[in-house]
């Protein structure tokens, strides 16, 4: 990257300058949209998966990120309401062509898709995180990575102890946790 501002880069910020404050049903807040989008476009992640997309925030940042790297997101959601609105807001940021964005449940979807993925976000139900995990991990390429919302802090629930737990036990991982924002979000690379 050349450090220039794209016509896409000014679309997506006014939106979210626009819409600041706003996000809420679900939604990340923007320091961790913003840990996506940064960890994407570090690594060149090209390959991305989301696990909830509640009503876009974080796909938003995401597909920013792949517009960035040549790359594209899938993302499911299981709310018919919050899945409509995640796509107008794909659609008004200007990041739609870099979504596949799909309607229905997670837990057959997940283990449905082929991958490979070189990255994802899991941000649904907390106690069927270790279940997202197992499905995506083989599908997930050497050097990619398995991130998870709301693990240590604000948001996190029944399930995420365990889920923090089980990825001590993976052996072909290597996690840590950020806690730049109170939800906590945990980080797998894979080795």
């Amino acid at each position: 990257m050349d450090g220039k501002l794209t016509p896409l880069d000014v679309r997506v910020q006014a939106f979210l300058d626009r819409r600041r404050g706003t996000w809420h049903d679900r939604n990340v807040p923007e320091s961790d949209g913003r840990l996506l989008h940064d960890l994407i476009v570090k690594h060149t992640f090209t390959q991305a998966l989301e696990i909830g997309t509640s009503t876009g925030h974080s796909g938003i940042w995401i597909a920013w990120a792949l517009a960035k790297t040549g790359g594209k997101l899938t993302t499911v959601e299981a709310d018919e309401g919050r899945h409509r609105t995640a796509v107008a807001n794909f659609a008004e940021a200007g990041v739609a062509p870099y979504i596949d964005a799909r309607l229905g449940d997670a837990h057959d979807i997940v283990r449905a898709l082929p991958g490979p993925f070189d990255f994802v976000f899991s941000d649904a139900d907390k106690d069927w995180y270790t279940n997202y995990f197992i499905a995506a991990w083989p599908k997930v390429l050497r050097g990619g990575c398995f991130t998870a919302h709301n693990v240590t802090g604000q948001g996190s629930g029944p399930g995420t102890r365990e889920f923090v737990a089980f990825l001590e036990t993976v052996p072909d991982a290597d996690t840590t946790i950020d806690n730049s924002s109170p939800a906590g979000t945990s980080i797998s690379v894979k080795r």
